[in-house]
C-alpha cells in the first residue's frame, strides 16, 4: 500500500514490530510491509541473538530501536549490553538507529562519531507529563548539540493542551533547520500522532493492530489512514 497523500504531502507511516520471538518477527514483518513505509525494530522485545537472520527479510527502510525501561522498552541486561545491540544493527544495515539522549554523553558522541550510513534518531521519551514550552525547548536544544540526523521528542498528555505544546517543537525545529518527530503519548495524546506529519514531522507511528501497540495512546494503520480519508474531504 502507497503513502497517503495529503495535497502533494506524502503521508509515511511507520508499524513496529514488537514480538518476542524470531518466527512472529518475520511473519509481522512480511505483513507489514505491505502497509507501512517504515518498520521499527524493537530489540528490547527480542532476543538480539537472532538479529543476523532477521536482516535477512529487510525489505523497506528499518528503524533499530533497544528502548530502555525507563523509557518504555522491555530491555532486561545490563546498558553497556544495550547499546552494544545497537553498535550491531550500525553493521548489519540498518538505516536508522533509535537512541536515547539518556544514554550517556560519551556512547552518543562514539554512535555519532561511527554511525556509518546510517541515520541517528536521538530520543526523548517523558512518560509523567509534558514539559512546558520553555522547557520542551531547552530538551530539543540539548539535544541538537550532538547533531543528530533526526531528533525525536515524546512526551506523555495528560491534558489536551500538551498537544498543542509537543507540536509546537515542530515548526520550532523547522526554523532552526532541524527534522523533528513530536507527539504525545496517551488517549488524550491521539490527535497529535494524526497532526504531526501534517506539520512537518517525516513520518508518524502506528500499529498493525491494537494487542501490537508499541507505546500508549498508538493508533492503528487502518484508524490512521481512516482519519486522513476523512481530512482530505
Amino acid at each position: 500500500m502507497k503513502p497517503l497523500l495529503k495535497g502533494k504531502r506524502m503521508i509515511k507511516i511507520c508499524i513496529p514490530i514488537v514480538e518476542k520471538t524470531i518466527d512472529d518477527a518475520l511473519t509481522s514483518i512480511k505483513v507489514a510491509n505491505r502497509f507501512g513505509d517504515l518498520l521499527e525494530i524493537r530489540a528490547d522485545y527480542l532476543n538480539p541473538t537472532t538479529l543476523e537472520e532477521l536482516f535477512l527479510y529487510k525489505e523497506i527502510p528499518w528503524i533499530f530501536t533497544n528502548r530502555r525501561k525507563e523509557e518504555g522498552g522491555r530491555w532486561r541486561g545490563s546498558e553497556e549490553e544495550r547499546l552494544e545491540v545497537l553498535k550491531k544493527a550500525v553493521d548489519l544495515g540498518a538505516d536508522f538507529i533509535d537512541v536515547e539522549l539518556r544514554s550517556g554523553v560519551n556512547y552518543l558522541k562514539d554512535l555519532l562519531k561511527e554511525r556509518k550510513k546510517v541515520r541517528v534518531i536521538l530520543s526523548f521519551h517523558e512518560f509523567r507529563g509534558t514539559p512546558s514550552e520553555s522547557g520542551l525547548k531547552m530538551i530539543f536544544e540539548r539535544m541538537r548539540k550532538f547533531r543528530p540526523d533526526l531528533i525525536k521528542i515524546v512526551t506523555f498528555a495528560k491534558y489536551p493542551n500538551d498537544n498543542l505544546r509537543i507540536l509546537s517543537l515542530i515548526p520550532y525545529a523547522k526554523g532552526k533547520g532541524e527534522k523533528i518527530l513530536a507527539f504525545c503519548m496517551g488517549d488524550k495524546g491521539k490527535i497529535s500522532r494524526i497532526l504531526s506529519p501534517l506539520l512537518g514531522s517525516p513520518w508518524t507511528y502506528a500499529s498493525m493492530d491494537n494487542d501490537k501497540r508499541s507505546a500508549p495512546g498508538q493508533l492503528t494503520v487502518n484508524q490512521m489512514r481512516e482519519v486522513y480519508k476523512i481530512l482530505e474531504c
